[in-house]
């Protein structure tokens, strides 16, 4: 496959129209105010909202909002149409492979948007990569982020997180640092630039195995971030296994952990740090532990395919470049 050029959106402008749509899990009524407290925070950046239709509460099918054929038959229509500028998912879920095939690729060469989410959609902002070279807006989504998350951090938190993202969106100047935590670990010292390629770790390695995977040659001195949710410690073992075996832990130059969430068998021994020095070995590559990006709480965004200098010894990663374009 040959190697797309990046694809920035364009970035967005006071009064641009922002949907929030279902792109994988469907809407509980309980979670319906998540929603209308992310409309709050679109607004107070100075976009316009909209909610797609499938973003209906208790509308579902088995694990999904919809089919796959429906879910992507919405987010055609999103990317088709010009008053659109940016889709932010409600939610992640278990749906995105199945619509993967069904994704108007033309569409996105032809009007790239930003599409704004984590988990299920980490897969999304891969395979669109992949195949486009667009930028993946691996950032909070509405039910679990902007909805929940944001609403139990402390205000001077929310201010920060408010600004970050409206320049994440609306600036064609580099971010440069990201906030940081005093969670953040290093788990080996260093210091490196490269392109930031990541996501839910479980999605990374099976994406792989299909014809929506990234290029080896894409992750050459990459800096990998992932995080997990859910599931036994021994599967993060072996996901890693599965990164080493196909060679893009040869190839990285750093990688940036997030903070883990509900993984059984996370405790004294083995930390999550230590399952991932074991599987790293002797690669002399800067590991960043503990950051806050995915199901841990409130999320800093890390977008696919932008360049970015990871010096895991001072804790600090900074985004060399706009995730947007003019």
């Amino acid at each position: 496959m040959t190697v797309s050029a990046l694809l920035r959106p364009r970035a967005l402008r006071p009064g641009d129209l922002v949907v929030i749509a279902s792109l994988s899990s469907p809407l509980p009524a309980a979670y319906e105010p998540n929603i209308d407290r992310t409309v709050v925070i679109l607004e107070r950046m100075g976009f316009r909202v909209r909610r797609a239709p499938l973003l209906e509460a208790e509308r579902h099918r088995w694990w999904s909002a919809a089919t796959p054929a429906e879910i992507a038959a919405e987010l055609n229509g999103l990317l088709r149409d010009p008053e659109v500028r940016a889709i932010v998912a409600s939610d992640g879920g278990q749906t995105v492979f199945g619509y993967l095939d069904l994704i108007d690729i033309d569409a996105i060469r032809a009007d790239p948007k930003p599409i704004i989410g984590y988990s299920d959609i980490s897969l999304l902002h891969l395979a669109l990569h992949a195949r486009t070279g667009l930028v993946g807006f691996h950032a909070d989504m509405a039910v679990p982020g902007f909805g929940h998350a944001w609403q139990t951090a402390p205000p001077a938190r929310r201010a920060e997180l408010s600004q970050l993202y409206y320049r994440l969106l609306t600036s064609t100047d580099p971010l440069g640092p990201l906030p940081t935590s005093p969670t953040w670990e290093c788990w080996r010292p260093g210091r490196t630039e490269g392109t930031l390629i990541g996501g839910v770790i479980n999605r990374i390695a099976l994406v792989q195995a299909t014809p929506y995977a990234l290029p080896l040659n894409r992750f050459n001195g990459a800096i990998l971030f992932w995080e997990e949710f859910g599931g036994l410690a021994s599967y993060v073992w072996s996901y890693l296994h599965v990164l080493r075996h196909s060679g893009i832990l040869d190839r990285i130059s750093g990688m940036v952990v997030g903070t883990p969430r509900d993984i059984q068998g996370l405790d004294a021994s083995p930390t999550l740090a230590d399952i991932v020095l074991d599987v790293l070995g002797n690669r002399p590559i800067p590991v960043l532990g503990n950051v806050d990006i995915g199901h841990a709480g409130p999320n800093l965004p890390t977008p696919v395919g932008i360049r970015a200098a990871l010096d895991a010894g001072q804790r600090t990663l900074s985004l060399l470049e706009p995730a947007v374009g003019p």
